[in-house]
Protein backbone atom coordinates (compact mmCIF):
# COMPACT_ATOMS: atom_id res chain seq x y z
CA UNK A 1 0.00 0.00 0.00
CA UNK A 2 1.05 3.59 -0.68
CA UNK A 3 0.93 6.33 1.95
CA UNK A 4 0.56 9.82 0.44
CA UNK A 5 1.19 12.84 2.68
CA UNK A 6 0.43 16.47 1.86
CA UNK A 7 1.80 18.84 4.52
CA UNK A 8 0.10 22.23 4.40
CA UNK A 9 0.57 25.30 6.57
CA UNK A 10 -2.53 24.56 8.65
CA UNK A 11 -3.37 20.92 8.01
CA UNK A 12 -1.63 17.73 6.96
CA UNK A 13 -3.66 15.35 4.82
CA UNK A 14 -2.77 11.67 4.63
CA UNK A 15 -4.19 9.00 2.35
CA UNK A 16 -3.77 5.26 1.85
CA UNK A 17 -3.91 3.87 -1.68
CA UNK A 18 -4.29 0.21 -2.52
CA UNK A 19 -3.54 0.25 -6.23
CA UNK A 20 -5.82 2.90 -7.72
CA UNK A 21 -8.26 2.90 -4.79
CA UNK A 22 -8.12 5.49 -2.02
CA UNK A 23 -8.89 3.34 1.01
CA UNK A 24 -8.61 5.93 3.78
CA UNK A 25 -7.85 9.60 4.25
CA UNK A 26 -7.24 11.73 7.34
CA UNK A 27 -6.71 15.41 8.10
CA UNK A 28 -4.63 16.46 11.13
CA UNK A 29 -3.22 19.79 12.28
CA UNK A 30 0.28 20.68 11.06
CA UNK A 31 2.52 21.26 14.07
CA UNK A 32 6.21 22.04 13.49
CA UNK A 33 6.88 21.43 17.19
CA UNK A 34 5.48 17.89 17.21
CA UNK A 35 8.28 15.32 17.34
CA UNK A 36 8.83 12.37 15.02
CA UNK A 37 7.66 10.00 17.74
CA UNK A 38 4.52 12.04 18.38
CA UNK A 39 3.62 11.98 14.69
CA UNK A 40 4.27 8.23 14.65
CA UNK A 41 1.90 7.74 17.56
CA UNK A 42 -0.76 9.85 15.87
CA UNK A 43 -0.50 8.00 12.56
CA UNK A 44 -0.42 4.65 14.33
CA UNK A 45 -3.70 5.52 16.08
CA UNK A 46 -5.28 6.44 12.74
CA UNK A 47 -4.05 3.20 11.19
CA UNK A 48 -5.43 1.14 14.07
CA UNK A 49 -8.88 2.70 13.67
CA UNK A 50 -8.83 1.48 10.06
CA UNK A 51 -7.30 -1.92 10.94
CA UNK A 52 -4.04 -1.04 9.18
CA UNK A 53 -0.43 -1.53 10.25
CA UNK A 54 2.85 0.16 9.39
CA UNK A 55 3.98 -3.15 7.89
CA UNK A 56 1.23 -2.83 5.26
CA UNK A 57 3.07 0.07 3.62
CA UNK A 58 5.24 -0.50 0.58
CA UNK A 59 6.04 3.15 -0.24
CA UNK A 60 5.51 6.73 0.91
CA UNK A 61 5.42 10.02 -1.00
CA UNK A 62 5.47 13.40 0.76
CA UNK A 63 4.68 16.91 -0.43
CA UNK A 64 5.24 19.86 1.90
CA UNK A 65 5.05 23.65 1.85
CA UNK A 66 6.53 23.69 5.38
CA UNK A 67 10.27 22.94 4.90
CA UNK A 68 11.03 21.70 8.47
CA UNK A 69 8.30 19.07 8.13
CA UNK A 70 10.16 17.30 5.32
CA UNK A 71 12.91 16.24 7.73
CA UNK A 72 10.31 15.16 10.28
CA UNK A 73 8.48 12.89 7.87
CA UNK A 74 11.68 11.57 6.28
CA UNK A 75 12.93 10.51 9.72
CA UNK A 76 9.53 9.06 10.60
CA UNK A 77 9.53 6.95 7.44
CA UNK A 78 13.02 5.61 8.11
CA UNK A 79 12.47 4.95 11.80
CA UNK A 80 8.97 3.49 11.83
CA UNK A 81 8.24 2.32 8.26
CA UNK A 82 11.78 1.29 7.24
CA UNK A 83 11.15 3.14 3.99
CA UNK A 84 12.80 6.04 2.16
CA UNK A 85 10.02 8.41 1.10
CA UNK A 86 9.69 10.05 -2.27
CA UNK A 87 9.86 13.82 -1.75
CA UNK A 88 8.08 16.14 -4.17
CA UNK A 89 10.58 18.76 -5.27
CA UNK A 90 13.29 19.66 -7.79
CA UNK A 91 14.59 16.64 -9.67
CA UNK A 92 11.34 14.70 -9.51
CA UNK A 93 9.81 13.72 -12.84
CA UNK A 94 6.50 15.56 -13.13
CA UNK A 95 5.64 15.08 -16.79
CA UNK A 96 4.50 18.73 -16.80
CA UNK A 97 6.57 21.62 -18.22
CA UNK A 98 6.67 24.55 -15.77
CA UNK A 99 6.39 27.91 -17.55
CA UNK A 100 7.39 29.99 -14.51
CA UNK A 101 10.25 32.49 -14.22
CA UNK A 102 11.82 30.28 -11.55
CA UNK A 103 10.19 26.82 -11.51
CA UNK A 104 11.67 26.13 -8.06
CA UNK A 105 9.45 28.85 -6.61
CA UNK A 106 6.22 27.04 -7.41
CA UNK A 107 4.79 25.35 -4.31
CA UNK A 108 4.80 21.56 -4.39
CA UNK A 109 1.07 21.47 -3.65
CA UNK A 110 0.32 23.64 -6.71
CA UNK A 111 2.21 21.33 -9.05
CA UNK A 112 0.63 18.23 -7.52
CA UNK A 113 -2.86 19.70 -7.99
CA UNK A 114 -2.09 20.73 -11.56
CA UNK A 115 -0.86 17.25 -12.48
CA UNK A 116 -3.92 15.53 -11.02
CA UNK A 117 -6.36 17.96 -12.64
CA UNK A 118 -4.78 17.65 -16.08
CA UNK A 119 -4.59 13.87 -15.83
CA UNK A 120 -8.35 13.86 -15.16
CA UNK A 121 -9.45 16.34 -17.81
CA UNK A 122 -6.75 16.65 -20.52
CA UNK A 123 -7.82 20.23 -21.34
CA UNK A 124 -7.07 23.82 -20.40
CA UNK A 125 -7.70 24.34 -16.68
CA UNK A 126 -7.82 26.74 -13.78
CA UNK A 127 -7.31 24.95 -10.45
CA UNK A 128 -8.46 26.77 -7.32
CA UNK A 129 -7.18 25.40 -4.00
CA UNK A 130 -8.81 26.74 -0.84
CA UNK A 131 -6.16 26.35 1.85
CA UNK A 132 -4.34 28.66 4.25
CA UNK A 133 -3.72 30.65 1.08
CA UNK A 134 -6.06 30.37 -1.89
CA UNK A 135 -4.13 29.54 -5.04
CA UNK A 136 -5.23 29.84 -8.66
CA UNK A 137 -3.19 27.79 -11.14
CA UNK A 138 -3.48 27.75 -14.92
CA UNK A 139 -2.70 24.70 -17.06
CA UNK A 140 -2.64 24.99 -20.85
CA UNK A 141 -4.54 22.58 -23.14
CA UNK A 142 -1.23 20.83 -23.96
CA UNK A 143 -0.52 20.17 -20.27
CA UNK A 144 2.03 22.81 -19.26
CA UNK A 145 1.86 24.82 -16.04
CA UNK A 146 1.43 28.49 -17.00
CA UNK A 147 1.42 30.26 -13.62
CA UNK A 148 -1.31 31.68 -11.46
CA UNK A 149 -2.22 33.83 -8.48
CA UNK A 150 -2.07 33.60 -4.70
CA UNK A 151 -4.56 35.28 -2.34
CA UNK A 152 -4.97 35.17 1.44
CA UNK A 153 -7.20 32.32 2.55
CA UNK A 154 -10.55 32.86 4.22
CA UNK A 155 -9.12 32.06 7.66
CA UNK A 156 -6.27 34.56 7.33
CA UNK A 157 -8.62 37.29 6.12
CA UNK A 158 -11.13 36.67 8.91
CA UNK A 159 -8.42 36.56 11.60
CA UNK A 160 -7.06 39.92 10.41
CA UNK A 161 -10.54 41.44 10.69
CA UNK A 162 -11.14 40.13 14.20
CA UNK A 163 -7.70 41.19 15.42
CA UNK A 164 -7.85 44.73 14.03
CA UNK A 165 -11.53 45.50 14.76
CA UNK A 166 -11.73 44.99 18.51
CA UNK A 167 -15.49 45.50 18.83
CA UNK A 168 -16.39 42.87 16.25
CA UNK A 169 -17.14 39.37 17.61
CA UNK A 170 -15.32 36.35 16.23
CA UNK A 171 -17.79 34.30 14.17
CA UNK A 172 -17.66 31.04 12.25
CA UNK A 173 -17.48 30.87 8.46
CA UNK A 174 -20.83 29.99 6.92
CA UNK A 175 -23.06 30.89 3.98
CA UNK A 176 -25.71 33.46 5.02
CA UNK A 177 -29.28 33.13 3.77
CA UNK A 178 -29.13 36.67 2.37
CA UNK A 179 -26.43 39.22 1.68
CA UNK A 180 -28.19 42.13 3.40
CA UNK A 181 -27.85 41.14 7.05
CA UNK A 182 -29.89 42.40 9.99
CA UNK A 183 -27.35 41.95 12.81
CA UNK A 184 -23.61 42.20 13.35
CA UNK A 185 -22.85 38.47 13.34
CA UNK A 186 -24.69 37.89 10.08
CA UNK A 187 -23.17 41.07 8.61
CA UNK A 188 -19.67 39.72 9.24
CA UNK A 189 -20.57 36.33 7.82
CA UNK A 190 -22.11 37.96 4.76
CA UNK A 191 -19.08 40.16 4.14
CA UNK A 192 -16.56 37.35 4.56
CA UNK A 193 -18.46 34.74 2.57
CA UNK A 194 -19.75 36.80 -0.34
CA UNK A 195 -16.62 38.91 -0.38
CA UNK A 196 -14.64 35.74 -0.88
CA UNK A 197 -17.01 34.46 -3.55
CA UNK A 198 -16.47 37.78 -5.33
CA UNK A 199 -12.70 37.40 -5.06
CA UNK A 200 -12.84 33.95 -6.66
CA UNK A 201 -15.20 35.07 -9.42
CA UNK A 202 -13.10 38.14 -10.15
CA UNK A 203 -9.78 36.34 -10.44
CA UNK A 204 -11.22 33.45 -12.48
CA UNK A 205 -12.96 35.90 -14.83
CA UNK A 206 -9.80 37.93 -15.40
CA UNK A 207 -7.75 34.78 -16.00
CA UNK A 208 -10.24 33.57 -18.60
CA UNK A 209 -9.90 36.90 -20.46
CA UNK A 210 -6.13 36.34 -20.76
CA UNK A 211 -6.52 32.82 -22.17
CA UNK A 212 -7.25 31.95 -25.79
CA UNK A 213 -9.45 28.97 -24.87
CA UNK A 214 -12.12 28.80 -22.18
CA UNK A 215 -10.67 26.61 -19.40
CA UNK A 216 -12.44 24.21 -17.10
CA UNK A 217 -12.36 25.38 -13.45
CA UNK A 218 -11.69 22.75 -10.79
CA UNK A 219 -11.76 23.52 -7.07
CA UNK A 220 -10.24 21.61 -4.16
CA UNK A 221 -9.48 22.24 -0.50
CA UNK A 222 -11.54 22.50 2.65
CA UNK A 223 -13.95 25.27 1.54
CA UNK A 224 -14.28 24.22 -2.11
CA UNK A 225 -17.77 22.76 -1.76
CA UNK A 226 -19.14 25.77 0.19
CA UNK A 227 -17.77 28.36 -2.24
CA UNK A 228 -18.73 26.31 -5.29
CA UNK A 229 -22.35 26.15 -4.16
CA UNK A 230 -22.55 29.96 -4.24
CA UNK A 231 -21.04 30.61 -7.69
CA UNK A 232 -21.29 29.39 -11.28
CA UNK A 233 -17.59 30.00 -12.03
CA UNK A 234 -16.49 26.63 -10.63
CA UNK A 235 -17.24 23.64 -12.86
CA UNK A 236 -16.15 20.77 -10.63
CA UNK A 237 -15.10 20.09 -7.02
CA UNK A 238 -12.44 17.43 -6.37
CA UNK A 239 -11.82 17.07 -2.61
CA UNK A 240 -8.98 14.54 -3.02
CA UNK A 241 -7.17 16.20 -5.92
CA UNK A 242 -3.87 16.62 -4.05
CA UNK A 243 -3.81 13.02 -2.85
CA UNK A 244 -4.52 11.83 -6.37
CA UNK A 245 -1.71 13.99 -7.72
CA UNK A 246 0.73 12.50 -5.22
CA UNK A 247 -0.24 9.00 -6.34
CA UNK A 248 0.35 9.97 -9.98
CA UNK A 249 3.76 11.46 -9.15
CA UNK A 250 4.70 8.30 -7.25
CA UNK A 251 3.81 6.17 -10.27
CA UNK A 252 5.92 8.36 -12.55
CA UNK A 253 8.96 8.19 -10.28
CA UNK A 254 8.96 4.79 -8.60
CA UNK A 255 11.92 2.57 -9.22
Amino acid sequence: MLLVVDVGNSNTVLGIYDGQTLLENWRVGTDKHRTVDEYAMLINDLFRLSELQFADLSDVIVSSVVPPMLDTFAELCHKYFQLTPYIVGPGMKTGMPIQYDNPREVGADRIVNAIAAYERSKCGLIVVDFGTATTFDVISPDGSYQGGAIAPGVGISADALFERASKLPRVGFSCPTQIIAKNTVHSIQSGIFFGYVGLVEGIVSRMKKELSEVPKVIATGGLAASISAATHCIDQVEPFLTLEGLKILYERNRN
